[in-house]
């Protein structure tokens, strides 16, 4: 291993070779080069110090420059003359203090490593200042340097106010330790904030008190205060930014002078920190910098605009006549907590956020992480709207920060825990993102870079490391993504709890909220009809009885989750009519108070899919699924099987039978569709989430037991000759185990006569028997009908509905067409004579699996039928990119791909004789068919359109085949299957469905 090398492990770039200068003899010798390692065990220390600092590289430049900048100036105050820059490194007792000091003093050697591998900046300020370093030395008691923003002033005040200097000096010092804690873990975000602040508030003081003894003699002192406002005025200030104020005189009297001190003030912060900035004043930098309380009042009573009162929620005393700043703030706070009656004030939050988004440039939109979505600006806004409106009548949610006031609208149940808890994580990643950002070169910034080096030194800024199989920098993109879109779902969700209190006829003498102003909340929470969803709120919530009081604990959290779906009216709407079902029940609110998360699980039910309140409207009872997590998983087969052959066995009268067995099919489907729909709930979702595979074998299971029940009925009302054997034979999507909702139930009928009888009589009887099976099952009734299709036969729907297994084996022997035995490759036995079902299957395999495969000829017929089913069988006005079934790359592209090889290559693979798609193309993919990834591509399209299809079906509450380009049956869908934004979802699923199309092509012309 080389001497380069060696070093590069400790993350120095270029092979380590710039390293071995830096540290070598003429550097800070700390490298042995002779014998390849550090200089001692001390060396070794520091070096893995620096290898863990943000920035190796720059972290020992700037220890380089910093020991250099430490012996140049000791040299130059003895009087000797110094080489210029790039000789050797100058050692001296200065150098040998501070590489002394950094052995000795371990926390001194993380601050400083750990403030110069983040802070270009601050490292610059130490080499240009090198007798700082030791400001972050450990004290003698043990303790760090103090962090907490105080100006270390006393030595150079004296009796009177410091200079300017002497502030720069001291605010530097204080930024520096703020930095240094920051940076080497432990503190936490809001500590830092805090600190950061007061030091904002301890050099706003010191300015005023430079600024007012500059006042000309004579000049009595006025009554000035100064609000700190945005950030400072929350106490979460960040290390680079413009510090918000607002100047208040007491009178008239004071403000001549008042102006002479604010002006010299704001002149004196940007020579030592930062800009003040007072433009949140009264009609901005158009009006006088400083105002009286009168004039104050005046003005926001009758000029303010709504976004004026949203910046008030932050103002707090900060320097100057405190009294005067707390009378000022008392003043206002009856016009701020009245700002959200105003008629446009929803409004005016909503427009401002939006125009915060469309002033960012579109190149840099999705790297804000201040104002893009998902940004902190998107917490604060929700914070801040759910301020206005809840604080009117709860001061605990006064709070200036961000943070307090979260926790407090937690507390007080206005935002959920969960999703209180989820924007807590956000912001703190936000800021602290932010807060790496203007580290670096304290500027104000808050774009996240994009390119390599920059995302490379920001991740390990952050402390990410490389974890197997995925780079430091993967993790952090994979952190903000993540947290960025849960910022912007609970933004725009606008959590609102206290609704009840509203709507439930409380005296007005209470000071809660009005009917009108639950109105305007409904209204905020995106419900179409305010007025509407009012009188079903009081309609459930009126009156004394248990049964309101109850509804009134439940309906806060229920409207949040009707919230966040596209159309919570409908939601509202739904739970109205079960609840007007079941209210009068002793069990029905007693199990959704009590119940865990049955109420929120019901909740996402009603507001999302049709399909599954019309299930629940018709059978009420089947709520109770929802209490328990075993409940929402299918049941086993053979259970299934059994107990609809027990419901069918109940009743003779077959009326009452088929009614039996269709309710149990009801339920099934209720059971299937909640476990559908809760398994993207996040906290909502079953023990054992369901995917679409799952759902297809549950619900071909379902229509298995179900077609066998009504089939024993059928077999009573129509019982034909002795010894006729009679089987239902599943093709197409109940054939391969992937029905979907809208699925009718493909089948064949096949029968055998009795022994010595004539196929004529028993034919007629077989006939009977499956029309009376068919008239059951699609009989007007509560419940969703099963379609049965029996189209697949020989001859179509101009072929015999019922063959005997003879006429089969002759019509499949001497008139079969390609597509015929294209259809039997998902044939199975599905109910009946199970002997006459394993018989049919081995005449199909003769059919299905042909000897030789198929010729030149047949494979030509089949890409042909393929290209007529695409143009002639895609509805008119469908869009072919995004119909889950017969488009490009969806269902019957894979379907036709995989079974193309099936017909060509199983005679020969008996491993891929399957009748379910994926596990045939996984065959075909192990036997060297499909390539690999070819076969992963099909499998994801057909997998996202059969989710598609599902999603579709249960928010419309009837079948759809084709995915929206926008709208709510879109965002509906896109809820069930995860959440996102609903354009960049079509955006995936054509993305995912072209792949397949192109790996479906490839597959076809092989």
């Amino acid at each position: 291993m080389t001497r380069p090398s060696r070093l590069a492990r400790y993350g120095f770039a270029d092979n380590g070779i710039r390293a071995t200068d830096l540290l070598g003899a003429e550097g800070l010798r700390l490298w042995d080069a002779e014998a390849h390692a550090p200089a001692d065990t001390a060396a070794a220390d520091l070096l893995d110090a620096l290898s863990k600092s943000a920035d190796p590289n720059l972290a020992l430049r700037q220890l380089h420059r910093l020991a250099d900048s430490a012996g140049r100036a000791a040299e130059r105050s003895n009087g000797n003359r110094v080489a210029g820059p790039g000789s050797a490194l100058v050692h001296n007792t200065a150098t040998e203090e501070l590489l002394g000091a950094l052995q000795r003093d371990q926390g001194l050697k993380r601050r400083l490593v750990a403030v110069l591998g983040a802070s270009a900046a601050l490292g610059d300020h130490l080499v240009a200042n090198p007798d700082e370093w030791r400001t972050l030395a450990t004290g003698k008691t043990g303790l760090p340097p103090d962090a907490e923003g105080r100006l270390a002033l006393d030595d150079s005040m004296g009796d009177g106010p410091p200079t300017v200097p002497a502030l720069r000096t001291a605010y530097r010092i204080s930024l520096l330790r703020i930095a240094a804690a920051d940076l080497t873990g432990g503190r936490g975000l809001e500590p830092t904030m805090a600190a950061l602040s007061r030091l904002a508030d301890e050099t706003l003081a010191a300015a005023y008190a430079i600024a007012v003894a500059g006042l000309p003699e004579g000049t009595p002192e006025p009554r000035l205060a100064v609000v700190a406002m945005g950030k400072c005025g929350g106490n979460e200030l960040n290390y680079v930014s413009d510090v918000d104020v607002i100047f208040v005189a007491a009178g008239d009297e004071d403000l001549t002078a008042g102006t002479t001190v604010a002006a010299r003030l704001i002149e004196i912060c940007g020579l030592v920190a930062w800009p003040v900035d007072a433009a949140l004043r009264p009609e901005g930098s158009r009006g006088p910098l400083v105002r009286t309380l009168a004039s104050h009042q005046a003005y926001y009573r009758r000029w303010a605009r709504t976004w004026e009162f949203q910046a008030l929620l932050k103002a707090r005393p900060a320097a100057g006549d405190l009294a005067l700043a707390q009378a000022w703030l008392a003043d206002l706070a009856p016009l701020v907590w009245h700002a959200a009656e105003r008629p446009e004030a929803v409004a005016d939050v909503r427009d401002m956020r939006r125009k915060i988004i469309d002033n960012v440039p579109a190149k840099e939109v999705d790297r804000e992480i201040k104002r893009g979505p998902g940004g902190l600006r998107d917490i604060e806004f929700a914070v801040q709207l759910l301020q206005l409106v809840h604080g009117r009548v709860d001061e605990t949610l006064r709070a200036p920060g961000t943070l307090p006031a979260l926790r407090a609208l937690v507390t007080g149940g206005y935002v959920g825990r969960q999703d209180g808890e989820t924007l807590l994580r956000g912001y703190r990643f936000l800021r602290g993102v932010e807060h790496r950002l203007q580290l670096q070169q304290l500027k104000r910034t808050h774009t996240v870079p994009d390119d390599a080096a920059g995302l490379r030194w920001l991740a390990a800024a952050l402390g990410y490391t490389a974890m197997p199989g995925r780079d430091a920098v993967e993790a952090f993109r994979s952190d903000w993504v993540g947290h960025a879109a849960n910022v912007r779902r609970l933004h725009v969700k606008l959590l609102y709890q206290p609704l009840l209190e509203a709507v439930a006829r409380v005296p007005a003498e209470e000071l809660r909220m009005t009917t009108e102003s639950a109105r305007n909340r409904l209204e905020i929470l995106g419900f179409a009809d305010p007025a509407g969803a009012l009188r079903h709120l009081e309609s459930l919530t009126g009156g004394v009885t248990r049964t309101a009081a109850i509804q009134r604990t439940l309906l806060p959290m229920l409207l949040q989750d009707f919230a966040d779906a596209p159309e919570p009216d409908r939601g509202l709407l739904s739970y109205r009519q079960v609840s007007d079902k079941l209210g009068s029940t002793p069990w029905y609110l007693r199990l959704l108070r009590d119940g865990g998360p049955v109420a929120r699980r019901l909740a996402r039910v009603l507001s999302l899919s049709r399909y599954a309140t019309d299930l629940l409207t018709r059978d009420p009872e089947a709520l109770r699924l929802l209490a328990d997590d075993g409940e929402l998983q299918p049941r086993p087969r053979q259970a299934l099987l059994d107990g609809f052959a027990a419901a069918a066995d109940r009743h003779s009268d077959p009326i009452k039978a088929i009614g039996a067995v269709r309710a149990l099919r009801r339920r099934e489907l209720f059971r299937i569709a909640c476990a559908d729909i809760l398994s993207h709930g996040d906290d909502l979702a079953p023990d054992r989430p369901l995917d679409v595979d799952a759902i297809g074998a549950a619900l071909s299971d379902v229509t298995d037991a179900t077609l066998g029940a009504a089939l024993r009925i059928a077999r009573r009302s129509k019982p034909g000759p002795d010894g006729l054997r009679f089987a239902i034979i599943g093709m197409g999507r109940l054939g391969g185990y992937e029905m979907s909702y809208p699925s009718d139930a493909d089948v064949l009928f096949v029968f055998s006569p009795p022994p010595g009888s004539a196929d004529s009589g028993a034919s007629a009887a077989a006939h009977a028997i499956a029309e009376e099976l068919r008239r059951l099952l699609q009989a007007p009734a509560p419940d969703p009908p099963l379609g049965v299709d029996a189209d697949l036969r020989p001859e179509g729907r101009q072929g015999p509905l019922v063959r005997s297994l003879q006429a089969y084996q002759q019509y499949y022997a001497r008139w079969s067409k390609v597509w015929e035995a294209q259809a039997l490759l998902r044939a199975r036995f599905v109910c009946g004579d199970a002997s006459l079902g394993a018989e049919f299957e081995e005449l199909a395999d003769g059919v299905r699996y042909p000897s030789g495969g198929l010729t030149r000829e047949q494979v030509v017929e089949i890409r042909r039928i393929k290209a007529r089913v695409e143009t002639e069988r895609l509805p008119r006005g469908a869009d072919p990119n995004t119909h889950t079934k017969l488009g490009r790359g969806g269902l019957t592209d894979v379907e036709w791909a995989v079974q193309l090889l099936q017909l060509r290559h199983a005679h020969a693979a008996p491993e891929l004789r399957k009748t379910r798609t994926k596990e045939a193309l996984e065959a075909e993919c192990e036997a060297g068919l499909v390539d690999r990834g070819d076969a992963t591509e099909m499998a994801a399209g057909w997998t996202l359109a059969a989710q598609v299809r599902n999603a579709l079906t249960l928010v419309r509450g009837r079948p759809t085949d084709q995915l929206p380009r926008h709208g709510a049956e879109l965002a509906g869908a896109v809820l069930l299957l995860g959440g996102g934004d609903p354009g960049e979802f079509v955006d995936r699923y054509l993305r995912l469905t072209r792949r397949s199309r192109a790996a479906m092509e490839r597959v076809l012309e092989s």
